[in-house]
């Protein structure tokens, strides 16, 4: 009996796949890196056909490495980046390239849509205008109109290599549920497109795909696609869904309470609930959850975890000139966070604000990155510190809207997924900046894992996810919150706040 699962992640660093064991033994993995296309600032573009092939060459990978007999793949589920559009023609083929949650031009329409419609949006979708889908489309209507002509539907990365693997048209295009929050013109609660939304805004309500299930078979493998991936003609392929939530489905959030901190180039924070809520405050986002029935409000931080890689890089070179002379890359991160874990935190230590390519939750397209508040006694320590600080006052500020939003509720544990926690100092930065335990899962497959559920799920391997879950995922131990700073950091985040109030409208007004 074919009981193998793939999963595989289009992410921005790179594509990622892993196979497992029915009973959630990682066989094989295999990655390859992205190509992004930054022809000037504020663009950011991939080729969708070399995010297809990038996915095709890690499942290929994986069945040669591990030896396995194709037949025994049950099914395979892709996920992918979410905020991020690609266009399709009538034959199912890209006719943009895949326009980048990275990627600013957009930001105009933002302003349009939340000066005309933020309110509705936001009750409708559960996530207020920003560098996402609404936006986009409305970009490519109004810039690039010869292409928009051409555009079928518009898909996701995952969507889109789902496409291609089983031959479907543009008219069989599709959205998972998990999206619809992104989308700038549907209606969340009911999964369906919302007419008087698109109506107000000229988008063609044609050129928006169908909408399903993250577990829905969208066909099989063709042989084209056989060929290139070592799969067998005719092996299933499901739905998928959105990268964060496969990566909150592989931390084994599949029950109310539990939150998240994806720790990787997004740094995202997230809870599980039971019921939908629109954020008046415009910070979280509210999207359907992979399991059924339940929702995941939740905020991100445009390339959080890319920070601390560009400060190894151009900050940790000037720390390490040997290093740079032989062609290294700087310090590496032991090293920084040693610097960092020496620093006693003081209230006045340096504020570093994450939002290099500009604020997401809430939009402020024009906000970017500083340190503030430095003086002679800063060294290196300081500022790594404050880096990854950063991320940690951020997500205090979604925790509180979360818990002011859902009448007292009080998150227990955060489970943390992603490189970033592998990192001691920033996890307990975390767990004293918020006042809970913060707890690695014992798997670093990421969302691969939740994307093979969602496929063990879809080929009847598994009888529901939650179930699937628990068996599958363990928890390492916690990193527990130092109670003495809980009042340090209720200081740190006022000053973290005004800083961000001040520095964004200086920003608008440039």
């Amino acid at each position: 009996m074919a009981s193998k699962l793939i999963g595989i992640d289009i992410g921005t660093q790179g594509t990622k796949a892993a196979l497992f064991s029915e009973d959630g033994t990682t066989l094989g993995e295999a990655f390859q890196k992205s190509n992004l296309i930054q022809p000037e600032p504020g663009i950011v573009e991939e080729n969708p056909e070399e995010q297809l092939d990038a996915a095709c060459k890690t499942i290929k990978e994986l069945i040669e490495a591990t030896g396995t007999n194709p037949a025994e793949v049950a099914c395979i589920a892709i996920d992918g980046q979410m905020a991020g559009v690609i266009g399709v023609g009538e034959d199912g083929m890209n006719v943009t390239p895949y326009d980048s949650w990275l990627d600013t031009r957009c930001a105009p329409y933002i302003k349009q849509l939340q000066t005309e419609a933020a309110e509705d949006i936001l009750n409708k979708s559960g996530c207020a205008p920003s560098f996402n889908h609404g936006p986009k489309k409305i970009w490519w209507k109004k810039e690039r109109p010869e292409t928009y002509d051409k555009i079928r539907a518009f898909v996701q990365p995952g969507g889109y290599a789902v496409m291609r693997l089983c031959g479907l048209k543009g008219d069989e295009a599709y959205i998972d549920v998990t999206y619809l929050h992104f989308s700038g013109f549907a209606d969340n609660r009911n999964s369906k497109w919302d007419e008087n939304l698109c109506k107000r805004f000229g988008v063609d309500v044609g050129k928006l795909p169908r909408i399903v299930r993250p577990d829905e078979i969208m066909g099989t493998v063709i042989p084209e696609m056989a060929a290139r991936t070592g799969l067998k003609a005719g092996t299933p392929v499901a739905a998928g869904c959105g990268d964060t939530a496969a990566s909150f489905l592989s931390c084994g959030a599949a029950s109310e309470g539990v939150c998240v901190d994806v720790a990787g180039t997004a740094s995202v924070y997230a809870s599980t609930t039971a019921d939908f809520r629109a954020d008046k405050k415009l910070i979280l986002g509210c999207g359907q959850s992979a399991v059924p029935g339940l929702w995941h409000p939740y905020a991100y931080i445009n390339g959080g975890g890319m920070n601390l890689e560009w400060f190894r890089k151009e900050i940790g070179v000037m720390l390490n000139p040997d290093a740079a002379a032989s062609g290294g890359g700087g310090l590496d991160f032991p090293k920084l966070n040693e610097l960092a874990a020496a620093i006693h935190p003081r209230i006045d230590d340096p504020v570093f604000v994450p939002h290099l390519a500009g604020r997401n939750s809430p939009a402020q397209p024009d906000l970017r990155g500083s340190w503030a508040g430095l003086n002679w006694n800063h060294n290196a320590g300081h500022l790594f510190r404050a880096v990854c600080e950063g991320v940690a006052l951020e997500y205090r500020i979604y925790q509180q809207t979360l818990i002011d939003m859902y009448d007292g509720f009080k998150p227990v544990e955060i489970r943390i997924t992603g490189g970033g926690g592998k990192s001691a100092v920033w996890n307990q930065i975390k767990a004293d900046a918020l006042q809970i335990p913060v707890i690695p899962v014992d798997r670093q497959e990421g969302a691969p894992l939740g994307s093979a559920l969602i496929a063990g799920k879809a080929a009847g391997v598994f009888g529901d996810l939650k179930t699937a879950a628990d068996k599958w995922i363990n928890k390492d131990a916690p990193t527990s919150p130092d109670t003495a700073k809980a009042e340090h950091y209720k200081g740190r985040a006022v000053r973290y706040e005004s800083l961000m109030e001040a520095l964004n409208g200086w920003a608008e007004s440039q």
